[in-house]
């Protein structure tokens, strides 16, 4: 029987395979023969969607005129024989074709919605099967309606992609006919019904425009180490180089800020500070709450707490309008960080060790700021034995640094 006409819509099926679409289409003959028959273990189901057709054989056992039981298992001697058998004997099994569409209309109809439901079922699972595999992924879609609480988004191959309210940018506006950028976020399958769910407040989202505008990152010389998002405000992304001749700061920023520009606009002018990472807690905050110059940290790594102790005038900066700046950082680098006025030094002078670059040696000075101490007062303040030991440090070398330091406010 040729199926081409009969099942038109089933000829050109997505995302399921020949070996797959094989199997199904047996196994929709066979549940329509077993209602009709009762079961089908004596049938045998041949198809070929190459050609659009099928075969359907029944074999029957051969048995005495007048002894059959059975006719559908069972075949007398002398029909078998005028059945183009005629060889055959008692105790054989005989084969016979069936035409199925003699079966009626009915049969049919019953045939195409069993197929109809299997298929359903088998491009559900596929649907499910390669989102699933995406999730975190960069995915494009065209807006088909838009609604109060979520957008449907329609990629290449008509696949639904629904963006809730919460996922996306507080400013984004909504046309139909626009093309969105997301992430797959998540692939619900509740009651085997996917629903593949995109965001676009995501960290994800962000370390996914940096891959597709930063060559650096998508070859894996430039690595990103750690994601923060207030979607449509702001944004910090610690970034690392592989390759000591590349900076990873300039290489995603671009010439003229050429790169970082086409993702601010993607994400609605949203402000991104990008830093170089450091597997040194004390240096990456003081990098993560830039541009505040922070004067010394005492961490908790224990608790992942930080306190970091600031000249009053760069309190404000370090916590960032509505807070945004320090949240941040916290988020950025896994500790909670608390902020205070350095009250030793207020109303005093402190001097940032960077202006004793002629008197102290510059590594010198680079490791007292990666424990946290910036300033000179800082310094004075620890004592000398902490020096030594925090800051990895030889008894001399912060015998002379203690010098040059406390010279300086003696003066």
């Amino acid at each position: 029987m040729n199926m081409t006409a009969q099942f038109a819509e089933f000829k050109e099926l997505k995302d399921i395979d020949k070996t797959t679409l094989i199997s199904v289409l047996e196994e929709s003959f066979r549940s329509v023969l077993s209602k009709m028959f009762g079961n089908d273990d004596n049938f045998d189901v041949i198809v070929n969607p190459d050609k659009g057709d099928f075969e359907i054989y029944q074999n029957l056992e051969v048995v005495e005129d007048g002894e059959v039981e059975n006719p559908n298992k069972q075949i007398s001697l002398s029909d078998a024989k005028a059945d183009d058998d005629p060889d055959c004997e008692v105790g054989e099994e005989h084969t016979r074709k069936i035409d199925f569409a003699k079966f009626g209309r009915r049969a049919i109809l019953n045939l195409r919605q069993t197929l109809a439901s299997k298929i359903l079922d088998l491009q559900k699972d596929a649907i499910y099967t390669k989102f699933k595999a995406l999730e975190g992924q960069l995915v494009a879609g065209e807006v088909y309606q838009v609604w109060k609480r979520e957008v449907l988004l329609l990629d290449d191959d008509k696949n639904e992609l629904l963006l809730p309210k919460d996922e996306q940018i507080p400013t984004d506006i909504y046309r139909k006919g626009d093309v969105v950028r997301a992430v797959i976020e998540r692939v619900d399958n509740a009651n085997n019904n996917p629903k593949v769910i995109v965001s676009r407040t995501s960290p994800h989202f962000l370390r996914r425009l940096f891959e597709q505008e930063v060559p650096e990152i998508h070859d894996g010389i430039i690595v990103i180490r750690a994601v923060a998002r207030i979607p449509g405000e702001r944004a910090k992304i610690a970034v690392e180089s592989y390759d000591d001749r590349i900076d990873p700061v300039g290489a995603c920023v671009g010439v003229k800020g050429a790169r970082i520009h086409g993702i601010v606009r993607e994400l609605r002018n949203e402000n991104i500070d990008v830093i170089n990472y450091t597997n040194n807690p004390q240096l990456l905050i003081q990098r993560a709450l830039s541009p505040a110059k922070i004067s010394s940290i005492r961490l908790d790594n224990e608790n992942k707490h930080a306190e970091v102790f600031l000249r009053p005038e760069e309190v404000s900066l370090a916590i960032g309008k509505g807070g945004l700046n320090i949240k941040l950082a916290s988020i950025l680098t896994g500790y909670s960080i608390d902020v205070y006025r350095d009250v030793e030094t207020e109303g005093e002078e402190d001097i940032y060790l960077d202006e004793f670059k002629d008197e102290v040696d510059e590594w010198v000075i680079e490791a007292l700021k990666n424990v946290g101490l910036a300033t000179a007062k800082s310094v004075l303040r620890t004592p000398r034995a902490d020096l030594i030991d925090r800051a990895d440090l030889e008894e001399d070398t912060v015998d002379n640094l203690l010098a040059v330091l406390r010279a300086e406010f003696e003066e």
